[in-house]
């Protein structure tokens, strides 16, 4: 008989699954071999689990380096309910109730600790530190340390000052969201010792991502909403007021939705969290200061509602829905006004290179937004991966794809027109202006340089404005103009542009976005279950949540819930082949979840297996 694997052993012991996702043994090897690791898994890719199995099966105390309170209280919340010893120290702890937690930490009754890096470097706290066996320092969301990511905070650089402290505890650096500079950053700058880095792909098979063209965004918001009752859900918005305007009209048609930005007071921002987090209200309508350590896996759609400034802000946004592997949707909103908005507050940047990343940044979103192709493997292409399949059957324009036409006479005009005004110039224009001659616009700048005399002058009153604009668009990701990233965004020919004019190759172009299907598409990896009794479940899973004062998925996300509404588990131990079901959970949980089995099978004999 083959001796026991002690780490899937401890894996369904203490968590309840019986296989590890992509990347996690391999990363708990090392580690617990004592070797730095960097490791790169998406959101919902289990980063979590690499350090705290370990911290079970280690004779000592891992330190969790966590930069927000909410998620510190949400993962120890989670680690207890899983019967697993962990503690948090931060601001919100009454001295009392701190005093607990260090007696604890001095007898070493925790396997994690969670601190924020401002505590962590406290020169006080530094000694009391090496007092308590540290066996592994795990840094999460380590992106935090690069200037370069997207969430940079300064006090992540100095965890460094730990190595010569801890200098041969193993250090384990977790994200979900790097491009190679950044990861490169994170290794420097905390000094890890020739890590072994883990990258998993970026890709989330379980996320439908979809773009619409945006018009009336509040009757849109509102559709999309209520064709999925009773779904959680996080509308992005680009300013506080927005978000304000959005929550309140939702709340008037009958939507729980609630606010949260900057503007609102700590206590606000807090209490609007929690009760989104404990499915009080259904949505939660937020600019970007909402998001990072939201632990809240049943999300099952991310909206934006306007444009976000950059490619990896929109991944880690959308990132929110789904975490726990069931099929959630991403839709964007898209117009050019939001692009025009968001240029007008880049040129609000005062520091010119500030200027120059943010124009190409902004256009790298726009290409995502306009392009034809699939958009998996656009985004994608973004973190230097390369999609392997055609069709991801995950995106609008792999589900429904968009109609092409023979843009040749189109192109001609906009890339003679690009050619003329160089060659009478000297010099390049941007795309407004190009648009602005072949329409025969009558403005002081195409009268001032002479361009009301050019042969293409007037030459496009087939297109309307916004279709030249989209056209040039397309030129630009077709490679046959390119654009500058300066204030004054010039267009000129590229190589393959030139050819394409002088030879009159042909071009396809692709036709607008379509108007979206109300109905939304059947998804990739449904759990199809007894819905009724799902609902049942949760509301067992809400009244063990509030007993506890917790949210109801550190009870059981609904992953574990519509295994059970599918599989009809009637004992204890068919209770404990439920994914998610731990030693801990089965003692704890499966009395009221088995008898709400057993009274729906009674009343519904038609649904038993």
């Amino acid at each position: 008989m083959p001796s026991p694997d002690p780490l899937l052993a401890a894996l369904k012991q203490n968590f309840g699954y019986d296989s590890f996702r992509p990347l996690q043994r391999e990363i708990i090897e090392e580690s617990m071999a004592g070797r730095d690791v960097f490791a790169l898994l998406p959101t919902g890719g289990g980063k979590s689990l690499c350090f705290q199995l370990p911290a079970l099966l280690r004779d000592g105390l891992t330190v969790v380096v966590s930069p927000l309170i909410a998620l510190m209280k949400d993962q120890v919340d989670s680690l207890e309910a899983s019967g697993i010893p962990a503690t948090f120290l931060n601001s919100t702890l009454g001295s009392t109730d701190a005093r607990d937690r260090f007696r604890g930490l001095h007898r070493g009754q925790f396997k994690l600790l969670y601190a924020a890096p401002e505590r962590l470097l406290l020169p006080q706290f530094l000694q009391t530190l090496q007092q308590w066996n540290v066996v592994q320092i795990a840094i999460d969301e380590a992106h935090c340390i690069s200037e370069w990511g997207h969430d940079f905070r300064p006090e992540y650089r100095q965890l460094a000052q730990l190595r010569s402290i801890f200098p041969n505890v193993p250090w384990l650096a977790l994200t979900a969201t790097a491009t190679q500079r950044v990861q490169a950053d994170i290794i420097e700058h905390l000094q890890l010792q020739s890590p072994k880095q883990f990258v998993a792909s970026f890709n989330r098979p379980n996320l439908q991502y979809r773009v619409l063209p945006k018009s009336k965004p509040f009757d849109q918001t509102l559709d999309f909403i209520r064709n999925r009752k009773s779904e959680s859900g996080i509308v992005y918005c680009a300013s506080r007021k927005t978000a304000e305007s959005v929550a309140q009209r939702l709340s008037e048609h009958g939507i729980q939705a609630l606010p949260y930005h900057a503007g609102l007071t700590p206590k606000q921002r807090a209490e609007n969290q929690d009760r989104f987090l404990r499915d009080r209200v259904r949505v939660i309508c937020a600019t970007i200061a909402f998001g990072m350590g939201i632990n809240k896996p049943n999300v099952r759609y991310v909206l934006h509602y306007d444009l976000p400034k950059n490619i990896e802000g929109y991944y880690q946004e959308t990132g929110r829905a789904g975490r726990d592997g069931l099929p959630s949707d991403c839709v964007l909103l898209f117009s050019a006004g939001d692009v025009v908005k968001q240029t007008a507050f880049i040129e609000e940047k005062s520091d010119p290179e500030e200027q120059r990343l943010a124009r190409q940044q902004l256009r790298q979103m726009v290409q995502f937004a306009e392009c034809p192709s699939c958009r998996r493997a656009e985004l994608l292409r973004y973190f230097s991966e390369i999609y392997p399949d055609d069709n991801c059957g995950g995106c609008d324009n792999c589900m429904s794809p968009r109609q092409t036409f023979d843009g040749t006479q189109s192109a001609q005009k906009l890339l003679s027109c690009a050619f003329r005004v160089r060659q009478k110039n000297g010099f390049s224009f941007g795309l407004n202006h190009l648009v602005e001659i072949l329409v025969g616009a009558q403005t002081d700048p195409i009268r001032r340089w002479g361009h009301d005399q050019l042969s293409v002058y007037g030459i496009g009153s087939e297109h309307k404005r916004p279709e030249w604009q989209a056209i040039g668009r397309e030129l630009i990701r077709l490679g046959l103009l390119q654009q500058s990233a300066e204030k004054f965004a010039t267009v000129e020919l590229t190589a393959q542009g030139l050819e394409t004019l002088k030879k009159r190759l042909p071009v396809t172009l692709t036709k607008p976005v379509p108007a979206p299907d109300k109905k939304p598409k059947a998804r990739r990896g449904e759990i199809e279950c007894d819905e009724v009794l799902f609902d049942r479940l949760r509301d067992v899973r809400r009244r063990i949540a509030d007993e506890r004062n917790v949210p109801a998925y550190i009870i059981f996300s609904d992953v574990p819930l519509r295994e059970m509404a599918r599989s009809y588990p009637v004992t204890e131990e068919d209770f404990a082949r439920v994914p998610g079901v731990g030693a801990q959970k089965l003692r704890d949980f499966a009395g009221p979840f088995l008898e709400e089995i057993r009274s729906h099978m009674a009343s519904h004999s038609s649904s038993a297996p």
